[in-house]
């Protein structure tokens, strides 16, 4: 059986949806997280850096600076529509009024056409999801939410300083506002193990999700991990090894789930292992030839409960 796309892409979604080639801004709010500054926790979740999921953001404290130098640069002129990414840390963990504001810095430009945050489950609640959903009457309005791993040990283990029964109840607000949600995981987590992989996509199914977000576990410098890594208490994992989680996963979702990556970008300055993860075309072109040689497509093997 022979397929256009074997699963789906972001890109094509949002071309169908917006009639065009449509990017995202990172952007970075100058948030925090609760499990950094001591309300759930300190350190933060120990693969994560000193600045969050945003070491490739040119940081910039004005937002509204910031989007009006990406209008200024090349990469502006490889689209005509935007979506406004609020990308590092927890960037729905402020005030309403402060959250307020800070969107509304970012959504100065008639070419901006959604707004999508990128935040953890135990800062959703009612004002926030009433927050977003007042952009929605103008905007494309979506929320990334962090879950890494259906294993609450494991979740513990990561410090991630939040509960399979917190997101399942900020999922359920979030869908109660109508808000598209991409759920985040990653392969190769401590102590992980391959029934994880498989109990993660139950999970994930069971859940009325629009997108997901899917990367390895790689190691930066200055973080738990790496001293993890130092000590001998923690091996990455292979490239081959992330290719079959990576297939079991697609072909076991639910078909209707937008795919919005499969591989993530590592600072080359501060990446310490594996090495492949620097190669992001060895994970791409490694997994659709997978795909094409074993006939596998998204949902192939989904059982709808």
């Amino acid at each position: 059986m022979e397929y256009k796309e074997r699963y789906k892409h972001l890109n094509h979604y949002l071309k169908e949806k917006f009639g065009e080639r449509t990017l995202k801004i990172c952007i970075d709010g100058n948030f925090t997280c609760p499990n950094r500054d001591g309300t759930a926790g300190i350190g933060g979740c120990i693969f994560c850096s000193e600045k969050g999921s945003g070491d490739l953001i040119k940081y910039n404290d004005d937002i509204s600076e910031q989007v009006h130098n990406y209008f200024l640069s090349y990469r502006s002129k490889r689209a005509n529509k935007f979506i406004a990414y609020f990308q590092n840390f927890t960037n729905t963990y402020d005030t309403i009024e402060n959250l307020k504001y800070k969107y509304d810095s970012a959504l100065i430009d008639d070419r901006i056409v959604g707004l999508e945050v990128a935040t953890r489950p135990d800062c959703i609640n009612e004002d926030i999801c009433k927050l977003l959903k007042s952009y929605t009457n103008k905007y494309y309005v979506c929320v990334e939410l962090g879950l890494q791993t259906s294993n609450d040990y494991i979740g513990k283990l990561i410090n991630r300083g939040y509960t399979n029964n917190q997101f399942t109840n900020a999922l359920q607000l979030l869908n109660k506002y109508e808000i598209d949600t991409v759920v985040h995981i990653m392969v190769g987590l401590p102590n992980e193990t391959f029934e994880d992989i498989k109990n993660i996509v139950n999970f994930i199914n069971k859940h009325n999700i629009q997108g997901i977000k899917i990367h390895s576990t790689y190691i930066i410098k200055n973080t738990v991990l790496e001293n993890m890594y130092l000590k001998g208490e923690y091996k990455p994992i292979t490239l081959d090894y992330y290719l079959k989680c990576l297939t079991y996963i697609i072909t076991h979702i639910s078909p209707n789930i937008i795919i919005h990556r499969i591989s993530a970008d590592a600072p080359k300055d501060l990446l310490i292992a594996p090495n492949w993860n620097i190669h992001k075309k060895w994970v791409l072109n490694g997994f659709d030839k997978i795909l094409k040689e074993q006939d596998l497509w998204q949902g192939k093997y989904f059982i709808n409960s």
